[in-house]
């Protein structure tokens, strides 16, 4: 194709100089370089203002009408899930994936459960790069209206995530949990199945979560996180462990010299 473009302008242009072709080598050659390194131009993202039906596109897999939603490369929206006006979702983030649901047999083997719900990405929800979202095992799994979810997050089948919550990197949330509106969760948090956690709890970064958090604002911090104030006063006398513990020793000493005194005496 290269070569017919040139042999062409050689025929037709007369203005085509010794200056002209190094410069089309140049580009041609810029071109073919990026694309077999998988570095050809692409469109940075779509966005969608129409009617979208079932396998319309490869990363597509839904019905329904949705308004001003950016779907960055390599995003993958799963069959029957919902996606609400305004949303934003970064490259290969994935909507609907099976949630992580087996049962062992007699024979201790583990057999799939179906996962025939959906996801509902409510209105205004942005959604980071390479964060999963599973489908319900039944119902939906729910990102309301709002939320921010930073990359690399897992969200388990059945989760619930109230209005205007934001979520940082690498945090994970077992099934069925239901965590409110206007929460804060820090990175690396860990969140164990079938709780709920007040709405506006903050949660800081690498803590575990392993029971219903029923008191609203509350602040928790540390594995398993206890409330803020209270683990950073623990934390601070855990620092002196060792200074505390000779002291103690110090006075076991003094106090069997005591002891022996009392005894002579």
């Amino acid at each position: 194709v290269y070569k017919e473009l040139i042999r062409f302008l050689k025929q037709k242009s007369r203005f085509f100089s010794a200056l002209v072709r190094p410069l089309l080598w140049l580009f041609i050659f810029s071109v073919g370089f990026k694309t077999a390194l998988g570095l050809a131009i692409i469109p940075p993202y779509e966005t969608y203002d129409i009617s979208i039906k079932p396998n319309e596109s490869s990363s597509i897999d839904f019905d329904g009408t949705i308004k001003n939603v950016t779907l960055y490369p390599g995003v993958k929206v799963y069959h029957n899930c919902e996606i609400g006006n305004n949303c934003i979702l970064h490259s290969n983030t994935v909507i609907g994936s099976d949630g992580f649901g087996f049962a062992r047999d007699e024979q201790g083997n583990y057999k799939k459960i179906a996962q025939t719900g959906n996801v509902v990405v409510e209105e205004d929800v942005e959604i980071g790069s390479n964060t999963v979202i599973d489908r319900a095992t039944m119902g939906s799994t729910r990102i309301c209206k709002g939320v921010k979810l930073d990359n690399l997050i897992q969200i388990a089948h059945n989760v619930t995530i109230g209005n205007n919550t934001a979520i940082a990197a690498q945090t994970g949330i077992a099934g069925s949990t239901k965590i409110g509106a206007n929460c804060l969760i820090g990175g690396q948090v860990g969140i164990v199945g079938h709780i709920e956690i007040a709405d506006g709890t903050m949660i800081q970064a690498q803590s575990g979560i392993s029971s219903n958090i029923k008191n609203e604002n509350a602040k928790l911090y540390g594995s398993p996180a206890i409330e803020y104030s209270n683990y950073l006063k623990s934390y601070a006398y855990f620092r002196k462990l060792p200074d505390m513990a000779q002291q103690i020793r110090k006075l076991e000493q003094e106090l069997d010299k005591m002891r022996q005194l009392m005894s002579i005496k």
